[in-house]
């Protein structure tokens, strides 16, 4: 499996990004994806699950501000970023796994498949 995102760059606080994350390979046991971002000396976090019934979850943090989506007959995952803030900033990650991704609340335990990540840099 790979996974290939696109779509990171620069913006001003108050824009939106569009994050894509082509999957290839044998994809069709991964039923749980995820976007996970690290910034400059934090822990990754994860800032979008996509369940396999379809359910989303977000936490706070990004909550009414990011959508997470997936277009099945391309395997394209990806992530609707609007009204970005500084705090954004951040190198993104595309994930996926056969298995949950995302345990209670804002828990999550590292996927087995990520994608090697695109840069987003918001300024104020």
């Amino acid at each position: 499996v790979q996974l290939v995102e696109s779509g990171g760059g620069s913006v001003q606080a108050g824009g939106s990004l569009r994050l894509s994350c082509i999957a290839s390979g044998y994809t069709n046991n991964l039923y749980y994806w995820s976007w996970l971002r690290q910034a400059p000396g934090k822990e990754p976090e994860g800032v979008a699950f996509l369940e396999s019934d379809g359910s989303t979850y977000y936490p706070e943090a990004v909550e009414a501000r990011f959508a997470i989506s997936k277009d099945n007959a391309k395997t394209t995952l990806y992530l609707q970023m609007n009204n970005l803030k500084p705090e954004d900033t951040a190198i993104y990650y595309c994930a996926a796994d056969n298995h949950p991704i995302r345990g209670r609340g804002d828990y999550w335990r590292s996927p087995s498949y990520w994608g090697q990540g695109t840069q987003v840099n918001v300024s104020s």
